[in-house]
C-alpha cells in the first residue's frame, strides 16, 4: 500500500493529467491557454506537472479555455478532495489541541460501524485521563501548539461517550506493542492496560490484539480508522489523510481484514494485556 501522502499526490496528479487532456483536446498549446486565461506560460506548466495546485478560479478559466466548462463543476471536486486529503498537522493544531478534540465529534456521533487499526497508541476512545494527558503533553511539546493539554483531555473523554451511548459498533485491532510502549509513567500504563480489559467487555466493543508472534499476513501499517465503509482518516507524522475514492476505502478494508485475521481475541487477548501489565513493574 502506498503511504497516504503519495495518494493524496497521486489525486493531484489526476487532476492535472485531466486538465493536461482538456487542452489537447482543445488543440491548443499551453502558451495560448496562458493567453486566453491571463496568466504565465509557466503557471500552466506548474499546474499541468502537479507542482501548483490550481484554485477553483483556475480551473474554470482553464475549463472556459478549452469550451469545457460544462467540466468545470467534476474538476473543482476533484481538486478539493485531493486537496483534503492531506492536511498538516500543523495547520489543524495551530490552535491547540482542544479544537481538534471538539471538531471530530460530529463525525463520531454520526457513524455507526468503525473499523480502527492502531500500531503506536491506545486508539484515542479508549483512553484513560493519565494516558491522554501523557500522551498530548508530548504532542503539543514536539509540535510547538498552545498548552491547553487539560482542555483537550477533557474533550477526548467527552469524546469518548460514544462507546458507551447511540448505536455504534467498534472493530479494533491493537499491535501488541501498543500494550508495551510507556506512555506516562507506570502506574498511568497499568491503568491504562486495565481500563482496556474493562472497555472489551462492552457488547459494542471487539478488540483484537495482533501479537508479536502472529504470522503475518500485512506488515505493520499507519494507524487508520474506517467510517461507516464510506471514509478512512490516516495519522502520519506530518500529516492527517482522509480517503473517500471507495478503491481507496476497499484497500483499507481489505488490509483490516488481513490484519483481523491474525489477532487474538477474548481469553488470548485477556492474557496479553495481564502480561502487559505484569511487565509494567
Amino acid at each position: 500500500m502506498p503511504p497516504p501522502s503519495s495518494r493524496a499526490q497521486e489525486a493531484r496528479e489526476a487532476v492535472a493529467v485531466r486538465l493536461r487532456e482538456m487542452r489537447l483536446d482543445a488543440g491548443i498549446t499551453g502558451r495560448e491557454l496562458a493567453v486566453r486565461c491571463g496568466w504565465s506560460e509557466s503557471k500552466s506548466s506548474r499546474i499541468e506537472h502537479a507542482k501548483t495546485p490550481p484554485s477553483d478560479a483556475d480551473i474554470r478559466a482553464w475549463c472556459a479555455a478549452c469550451d469545457a466548462s460544462e467540466q468545470a463543476d467534476d474538476l473543482i471536486a476533484a481538486n478539493r478532495q485531493a486537496d483534503s486529503m492531506h492536511v498538516q498537522w500543523k495547520r489543524l493544531q495551530r490552535t491547540g489541541l482542544r479544537r481538534l478534540q471538539e471538531s471530530g465529534v460530529p463525525l463520531y456521533e454520526q457513524t455507526r460501524q468503525f473499523h480502527v487499526y492502531c500500531s503506536n497508541v491506545v486508539p484515542g476512545f479508549f483512553q484513560t485521563p493519565g494516558y491522554a494527558t501523557a500522551l498530548l503533553t508530548s504532542i503539543a511539546q514536539f509540535r510547538g501548539t498552545p498548552d491547553d493539554v487539560s482542555d483537550a483531555v477533557s474533550a477526548r473523554m467527552e469524546r469518548s461517550h460514544v462507546i458507551r451511548e447511540g448505536d455504534h459498533r467498534f472493530a479494533v485491532l491493537v499491535e501488541e506493542s501498543v500494550l508495551r510502549y510507556r506512555i506516562g509513567s507506570a502506574e498511568v500504563m497499568a491503568a491504562q492496560l486495565g481500563h482496556l480489559l474493562s472497555v472489551m467487555a462492552l457488547p459494542s466493543i471487539s478488540l483484537g490484539i495482533i501479537p508479536f508472534t502472529a504470522p503475518r499476513q500485512a506488515w505493520p501499517l499507519e494507524t487508520f480508522t474506517i467510517f461507516d465503509r464510506q471514509r478512512v482518516h490516516v495519522e502520519t507524522l506530518s500529516a492527517a489523510i482522509k480517503e473517500t475514492q471507495p478503491s481507496d476505502v476497499a484497500l483499507y478494508l481489505k488490509a483490516f481484514g488481513n490484519l483481523k485475521g491474525v489477532a487474538a481475541y477474548g481469553g488470548e487477548a485477556r492474557s496479553l494485556i495481564t502480561a502487559a501489565i505484569d511487565a509494567v513493574g
